[in-house]
């Protein structure tokens, strides 16, 4: 940012006296760090790489989306109406195919007004080549309510996948009924939150007795009558969102699953209430969840990114408690010490190296974190590598929020995605740089080897469809017409989703689908090993990822052109191990617990 640009910048704060002018600014940029230099040692010359051909195609109409996200949006500038909403790829009628599910909002009219027409979440299914029908007037989904996020798990190990959704004032747990339907139990569950605005959530088995527990995020202490009472205005502009730091922090919440669908709140005895220690409030503000067994301990440990205040790590302690080590891991702010505006999470062994990365979204003005450990004897010491690793200063200008690693040309490295996406359609009017609608950026990873693991690539790489500005929010992965390579869907608050076919070239591929048997039947904290030409990729099983969106749950493994696998790992939940050897390459493997020899 330039000198000139931020004394407008602080002109324009001074005259709104310091209200909403936040959301459009946030904190200054903080400083880039360059990396030391070495009198006599020149670094290493980049070497050659082939950029992937691989093209986007936009497929939302041929592939028969009609869905139109409703924010709700009416003039009132209520902070809820530009946050939303998530999807998810899941199978829910398992045909093997990725079905899709969009979360929705609806008009603050509702509540009052009889005849206003209301927005439902939409469920498509998918006829295995991906093109999809609209099923939601019979699957169960015809009801409306401020929805937010969405995660998917087979939490009563029935054999079908269910749905828990999240909203403002109501969180939803919809029981899939043989796949045919879903059915709502959430008041029979005890699992319908606790009536404020809830956010990212993940099912996991953080005790790993087999049954799934549910981590449910909350944002901020929030009502319509709060947000009118606080007056946020832009000289200007008028009206305006409102910044989070002005409103009270939310907790968590822990719920403790029976595997028969009940679940109990065990927040405060498993430790992950984090309070303020000057106010005793509640400190979190959070918007993505993440699950992964840092330490490879055997035990999920749980990941927070929070909006404007610091991130959160939980280490797990075992003993069904956690501890909050965000600060002492390197995790809860960036590089100069300040909290940072964190929206998407996800987290991979990018590299195949043994060590996984955790990628945040951020806000504008704010670079997008790669937080990566110190080595394999500190696996939970983390340092910020965006910069050097090629993703920091790119990212640096848009307002980031889905955000994932993927593999999109198969060559067995996992590259990067963020979807982003403005708060307010008249930012423009106070900062030049900045627009509503966004594209998305997407990183190719050319190999640790290189001078940095992230190259930009742009439409003359990957075409153009990708790129559509859009006011993006969640976003997702799936194989959606079985040719093993992935495809994305964006959200698109207050407007239509954006679905692209990935058209890779031919390339080696093998998907690995996990059941369990011992552990949860959907392996949720499962760790996959394949092991192909002297490398070994790495992934694990997840029910959320980005930003309050679920990808499908089976794992892909890109082999790039010429390998073979000589043998794939699992690690199950709970500590059993299993290999197996000789699988098909090209081919989705469905991976039962206890179908293989254990080690």
């Amino acid at each position: 940012m330039n000198k000139p640009l931020k004394l407008v910048i602080a002109a324009v704060v001074l005259a709104s006296a310091g209200l909403a002018a936040y959301f459009f600014f946030r904190t200054p940029d903080s400083p880039a760090i360059a990396p030391p230099v070495v009198e006599g040692v020149k670094p290493p010359p980049m070497r050659t790489f082939e950029i992937p051909d691989v093209r986007f195609t936009d497929i939302t109409k041929a592939a028969g989306i009609q869905f139109v996200h409703e924010n709700g949006a009416s003039g009132d500038k209520l902070l809820p109406e530009t946050m939303g909403s998530g999807c998810a790829f899941m199978d829910y009628d398992n045909d093997g195919d990725p079905d899709l599910l969009f979360v929705n909002g609806r008009p603050w009219s509702a509540d009052r007004d009889e005849g206003t027409s209301l927005s439902t979440p939409a469920l498509y299914e998918n006829d295995g080549h991906g093109r999809f029908s609209d099923v939601t007037a019979r699957s169960g989904l015809s009801f409306s309510f401020v929805g937010m996020g969405v995660t998917c798990a087979d939490y009563d190990n029935d054999g079908f996948t269910d749905v828990y959704l999240t909203g403002v004032g109501r969180n939803i747990l919809l029981h899939n009924e043989a796949g045919e339907s879903f059915a709502d139990v959430t008041e029979a569950s005890g699992a319908g939150g606790d009536g404020g605005w809830s956010t990212g959530a993940t099912f996991l088995d953080y005790d790993n007795d087999g049954n799934l527990d549910l981590w449910v995020c909350n944002y901020i202490r929030w009502s319509p009558e709060i947000d009118m009472a606080q007056g946020f205005q832009i000289v200007g502009v008028g009206r305006a969102y409102g910044p989070p730091r002005d409103f009270a922090g939310a907790n968590s919440i822990l719920y403790k699953g029976d595997g028969r669908g009940g679940f109990v709140d065990v927040s405060v005895e498993a430790g992950v209430r984090v309070a303020n220690p000057a106010t005793g409030e509640p400190m979190g503000k959070s918007l993505a969840v993440l699950t992964c067994d840092f330490d490879e301990d055997g035990r999920t440990d749980v990941m927070v990114a929070n909006d404007t205040v610091q991130n959160f790590l939980f280490h797990n302690q075992g003993d069904g408690r956690f501890s909050e080590i965000g600060v002492e891991c390197g995790l809860a702010f960036d590089d100069a010490g300040f909290a940072r505006g964190a929206m998407g999470i996800d987290a991979a062994d990018y590299r195949n190296d043994g060590l996984v990365g955790i990628a945040i979204a951020n806000f504008a003005n704010e670079m997008s974190a790669l937080y990566v450990p110190m080595d394999k004897a500190h696996r939970m010491v983390f340092t910020d590598a965006a910069l050097a690793e090629g993703i920091g200063t790119p990212s640096r200008r848009l307002l980031k929020f889905g955000m994932f690693f993927f593999d999109l040309d198969l060559d067995g490295r996992l590259d990067v995605l963020t979807v982003n996406g403005h708060l307010d359609e008249d930012i423009t009017k106070v900062q030049a740089s900045q627009q509503f609608a966004q594209p998305a950026q997407l990183f190719w990873n050319c190999g640790s080897d290189q001078d940095v693991s992230f190259i930009e690539l742009g439409p003359e790489e990957v075409g153009p469809d990708l790129f559509k500005p859009i006011v993006g929010r969640g976003s997702a992965f799936a194989d959606i017409d079985g040719d093993g390579d992935l495809d994305l869907v964006f959200t698109n608050n207050g407007g239509r989703p954006l679905l692209l076919r990935n058209d890779c070239p031919p390339r080696k591929w093998i998907r690995l689908a996990l059941v369990g048997d011992r552990c949860n039947r959907s392996a949720i904290g499962a760790r996959v090993e394949v092991h192909a030409a002297d490398v070994i990729q790495r992934r694990e099983v997840r029910a959320a990822r980005s930003y309050l969106s679920f990808s499908e749950s089976v794992l892909t493994f890109g082999l790039g052109d010429g390998a073979v696998v000589d043998r794939v790992v699992v690690h199950w939940p709970g500590g059993d191990t299993e290999t197996l050897a000789d699988l098909a390459i090209n081919e989705t493997h469905v991976l039962e617990q206890g179908g293989t020899q254990a080690q």
